[in-house]
């Protein structure tokens, strides 16, 4: 897959990505509400098992410098209903990096590969679900204290999606 938008790339990922993306998954602060931050190993076993091997996550790739500043999760769900979830280096948070190549992935989604829904979920109640929101999905639920953060403590989980027929309506 390789989809480009104004600022950036989104592709399937290499071996060679490797480095950028230890950057994002070895930061403790980056990856605060989904797990604990990867080590070098963890994120090369992870980068060739589950992002190359399943084909389950995307490359965001910044333009200007070739370097993958954002992975895109992007999986089947169950029947044309996909999953995307992201995580981006911290050093490009609050530039529209994240919406950019997220809308640009959903629209693909969407209008090439004429998906029923993509959903969404996260424990960040302030930036990840202002960003479900920003690309017109809607909350379907609010698991309360449904699962533990990093510091083992009970945090709500946020349900979000997103169907054709709405995608197609935010079109027009």
């Amino acid at each position: 897959m390789q989809i480009e938008t104004s600022r950036m790339y989104v592709r399937d990922f290499t071996p060679n990505d490797i480095n950028d993306l230890h950057e994002i998954f070895g930061d403790s602060e980056t990856m605060k509400n989904c797990e604990p931050a990867y080590t070098f190993e963890k994120t090369r076993q992870f980068l060739n098992e589950f992002c190359i091997g399943k084909s389950g996550a995307l490359a965001a790739v910044l333009k200007q410098t070739n370097k993958v500043i954002g992975y895109i999760l992007f999986k089947p769900w169950e029947d044309d209903v996909y999953e995307i979830g992201w995580i981006f280096n911290k050093k490009y948070w609050r530039q529209g990096y994240a919406y950019e190549s997220c809308s640009a992935v959903m629209k693909y989604g969407f209008s090439d590969m004429k998906l029923h829904k993509i959903v969404a979920e996260a424990i960040d109640g302030v930036k990840s679900v202002g960003l479900m929101e920003k690309l017109g999905m809607k909350r379907e639920g609010v698991q309360r204290s449904q699962t533990q953060n990093n510091e083992g403590n009970w945090v709500d989980l946020y349900l979000y999606g997103l169907l054709q027929d709405e995608f197609q309506s935010m079109k027009s």
